[in-house]
C-alpha cells in the first residue's frame, strides 16, 4: 500500500537569500540575484559573459572554519541547506540506522579539482592537498551531509546534470515508500561559477551575454531571451512518511505526491524538441500521484530562458494538458535565481511547496513582450492559486536527456 510522504523541514541558500524564508520572500517581492561578478578572473581570462547569480551569503560565513576549510563550496552550500532544513524539521532525537541523504550535483567539486590543478602545474605534486580528491567527488555533498547529521541510512548521489536534484526528490520518495529509511535529507548543491564553466556554456552558445543589464538577463518566454543565467547554491527538504510526523508532532508543509523520471536518448545537449520524453515524465508524476492532469493546479516550469529549451518545454506541456495548458498559472523562478544546474530542481521544488501552501504563484520576472509561440499564464506578480487542493509539478531536464518531474500536492490534516 503506498503512503503519504510529506516535507516537514526546507533549507536553502541561493542568489537571493541565504536562507528559505529570505529566499521565498525575495522571491514573492520579483527581486533578482543575477549580478556583475567581481572576480579578478573575469579579466584576466577575458571572459565575454561577466555575471552570474552568486549566492547571497557566503557559505563560509555560516560554517565554522574549520569545517568549511575541509569542502569544496558544493559541499559547503549543501550542509548549508541541509543543517537548515534539518533544525526546520526538528529531527534530534532520530534514528541514525533510519535517517537517510539522497543528494545530487550536476558537476561536483569543480573549484578543488581545477585549484589542485593550479597547484600540480605552478608548484608540483607534493603541494597538492592531500584531500584534494575527497574535495572533489560528486559524493563529497552527500558525505558532508550525512555525517555532519549522522544519516547512516544512506548516502546516495545522483549526476544527471540539471535534472539532478528533482531526481533525488524522485529517488526519496521511493526511497520511503520502499521501507528504507524513516526520514530522508533530499536536495542538491552547485557551485560552478567558474572560468572553465562559464568558458564553455557560452562556447556553446548558451548563455545570456546582457553584460550591460544583468539582473534582467534571464528572463525565460520572452522573445528577446537570449540564453540562461549561472547560479549557485544548494536547496534541502526533509521528507518523511505522514504516520511518522503527525505521531511526532511535525508540522507539514505539503506531500510529495509522486515522481517521474526519463530518458529523451535524443541528443547530448538539445531538449528533444517535441517534449516526449519530458511529457511522458510528467504523465509518469501524475500517475504515482494518483492523479490526472486536469488536477494540476500550478506548474514550476524548468524554464531556463533559452530559444530552444523554453519552447520545447512547452510542447511537452501542450502533450499532457493539450487546450489547458495556457490557462495553468505558471512560474518560471530562474528569472530571479539564474540556473543552478544540479542545484536548481531541489530549490525549485521547495519554491512549489510553499506555493501550494501558501497558494500562491511565485512571479516570472524580466519578460519584456512575452513569446507568442508560448502563450502560457505567467504574470510579473505573484498570482492566487484559490483556496482549494492544490497539485503542483516542478519540472527538471537536463543534459544528455535527462527529464525528472516531481507532484506535490498541498497539505490539509
Amino acid at each position: 500500500m503506498s503512503k503519504k510522504i510529506v516535507v516537514t523541514g526546507i533549507g536553502a541558500s541561493s542568489p537571493i537569500g541565504g536562507t528559505a524564508s529570505e529566499s521565498w520572500e525575495a522571491l514573492l517581492a520579483g527581486k533578482s540575484g543575477v549580478r556583475t561578478l567581481e572576480h579578478d578572473w573575469v579579466e584576466k581570462y577575458e571572459l565575454p559573459v561577466k555575471f552570474a547569480g552568486q549566492a547571497a551569503v557566503d557559505p563560509t560565513e555560516v560554517l565554522d572554519r574549520p569545517v568549511a576549510k575541509r569542502l569544496d563550496p558544493s559541499s559547503q552550500f549543501a550542509l548549508v541547506a541541509a543543517l537548515e532544513a534539518y533544525a526546520d524539521a526538528n529531527l534530534e532525537g532520530t534514528d541514525p540506522d533510519r535517517l537517510g541523504v539522497d543528494w545530487a550535483t550536476g558537476i561536483g567539486g569543480v573549484w578543488s579539482l581545477l585549484n589542485a590543478w593550479d597547484t600540480l602545474r605552478e608548484k608540483g605534486p607534493r603541494r597538492v592537498m592531500p584531500l584534494s580528491v575527497p574535495m572533489l567527488m560528486p559524493n563529497a555533498p552527500a558525505a558532508a551531509v550525512s555525517m555532519h547529521l549522522n544519516a547512516r541510512a544512506f548516502a546516495r548521489t545522483v549526476a544527471s546534470a540539471c535534472a539532478s536534484s528533482t531526481e533525488s526528490l524522485v529517488n526519496a520518495y521511493e526511497h520511503l515508500q520502499a521501507g528504507l529509511a524513516d526520514v530522508v535529507i533530499a536536495g542538491g548543491s552547485e557551485a560552478a561559477i567558474h572560468p572553465i564553466t562559464i568558458a564553455s556554456f557560452n562556447s556553446m552558445q548558451a548563455l545570456s551575454r546582457r553584460n550591460d543589464d544583468p539582473a534582467t538577463a534571464s528572463r525565460p518566454y520572452s522573445t528577446d531571451r537570449d540564453g540562461f543565467v549561472m547560479g549557485e547554491g544548494a536547496a534541502a527538504l526533509v521528507l518523511e512518511t505522514e504516520e511518522r510526523a503527525l505521531a511526532r508532532g511535525a508540522k507539514i508543509y505539503a506531500e510529495i505526491a509522486g515522481g517521474g523520471v526519463t530518458s529523451d536518448s535524443y541528443h547530448i545537449t538539445a531538449p528533444e524538441p517535441e517534449g516526449q520524453g519530458a511529457s511522458r515524465a510528467v504523465h509518469l508524476a501524475l500517475e504515482t500521484a494518483g492523479a490526472k492532469p486536469e488536477d494540476v493546479t500550478h506548474v514550476n516550469a524548468h524554464a531556463t530562458s533559452t530559444p530552444t529549451g523554453d519552447g520545447a518545454e512547452y510542447n511537452a506541456l501542450r502533450v499532457v494538458f493539450g487546450d489547458r495548458t495556457d490557462e495553468i498559472p505558471v512560474s518560471a523562478t530562474k528569472s530571479a535565481t539564474g540556473h543552478l544546474l544540479g542545484g536548481t530542481g531541489a530549490l525549485e521544488a521547495m519554491f512549489t511547496v510553499l506555493a501550494v501552501q501558501n497558494r500562491i504563484a511565485p512571479p516570472t520576472i524580466n519578460v519584456t513582450e512575452q513569446d507568442p509561440e508560448i502563450p502560457l499564464s505567467i504574470s510579473a506578480e505573484p498570482v492566487a492559486l484559490g483556496e482549494g487542493p492544490q497539485l503542483a509539478i516542478s519540472n527538471s531536464f537536463g543534459f544528455g536527456g535527462h527529464n525528472a518531474v516531481v507532484a506535490i500536492r498541498s497539505y490539509d490534516a
